[in-house]
């Protein structure tokens, strides 16, 4: 993993630094929009509405609409904010862990001890845990103010990320407002129910059928030679800017179909390609070998074990 952000966890006079990391990622395959009839690339170009004229993103600033006028905010604009200057992640209050509502938690990072000694950070560790509370903090994270909780998972110190209170909508349906008679009897049985579906929570049991499927998919294809070759279909149109995060898969797609391509007769071809289009997602190569009716499915999980194992 790659450190996102660095700086300190301040509460009282303790500072602990810290390195900060994305601790999800997103597992989905990367899919783009092509012509049906000829597999060509649909790209997209920002236009002016005035003039027609499309415009490079260097000279797109921002703005906004309240319905009847338009204020233009440009990037000097924005510079005059109040901006990311602060490194340090302060403890506002620690608080009783079920009072936090699990509607308001985001996005989670995990912080690294970042000193030749790790004892302030094992101690607030073992604080949280004994004392079962949560740390309520804020720090500002790519130019915008958050407020997260901070809470231990196994020996790692997490960082949530909180919705704001007026970005949680409130719950009014007319239909809860009616009185309804739950007898005794209906309650039971409900019971009843609830204990036979009871058992411990284990994430490890339950997979992205869908994402295992589709990935089992491109890859039959790309075994069977149904693909076309990236660079007579797509040609060497480079990516227009676009001020977001460059994504590698792309680039590792483009390569392992024309590895495919070259390769389809040798008997590495497979695991050549296997091993160009997984290189940016370590997940890729466990492909799930569940739809044994596809004789080109069935072939690859025999070739890997691992994406057989998962499938049973």
């Amino acid at each position: 993993m790659r450190a996102i952000w660095k700086g300190a966890l301040t509460f009282g006079l303790v500072n602990v630094p810290v390195k900060v990391y994305s601790a999800t990622e997103d597992h989905d395959v990367s899919l783009h929009q092509v012509h049906n009839k000829d597999g060509g690339r649909i790209r997209y170009q920002r236009v002016c509405e005035i003039d027609g004229e499309v415009v490079p993103y260097s000279d797109i600033d921002k703005a906004y609409d309240d319905g009847e006028k338009t204020v233009v905010l440009t990037k000097d604009d924005l510079a005059s904010l109040p901006a990311e200057k602060s490194r340090e992640i302060d403890v506002v209050e620690f608080v009783p862990s079920d009072q936090i509502d699990l509607l308001t938690l985001d996005r989670a990072y995990y912080l690294e001890p970042d000193s030749a000694s790790p004892k302030a950070y094992v101690l607030l560790r073992k604080t949280l845990e004994q004392t079962d509370r949560t740390a309520i903090v804020r720090f500002s994270l790519r130019q915008k103010t958050r407020l997260a909780a901070l809470r231990v998972r196994g020996d790692v110190l997490v960082l949530q990320t909180l919705l704001w209170a007026d970005e949680v909508r409130e719950a009014a349906f007319p239909a809860l407002d009616e009185s309804v008679r739950i007898s005794a009897k209906e309650l039971e049985l409900s019971a009843s129910l609830v204990e036979s579906f009871a058992s411990d929570f284990d994430p490890e049991e339950f997979t992205d059928e869908y994402q295992a499927e589709l990935r089992t998919l491109i890859e039959a294809k790309l075994e069977k030679g149904d693909a076309v070759d990236t660079a007579e279909t797509f040609g060497d149109h480079e990516e227009e800017e676009t001020g977001g995060e460059v994504i590698d898969l792309m680039a590792a797609l483009r390569a392992s179909v024309e590895k495919s391509r070259a390769a389809r007769g040798g008997s590495d071809s497979k695991e050549s390609t296997k091993k160009d289009a997984g290189g940016s997602a370590k997940s890729e190569s466990k492909a799930s070998g569940s739809s044994a009716k596809k004789p080109a499915a069935k072939k690859t999980a025999e070739k890997k074990p691992a994406a057989k194992k998962k499938a049973s």
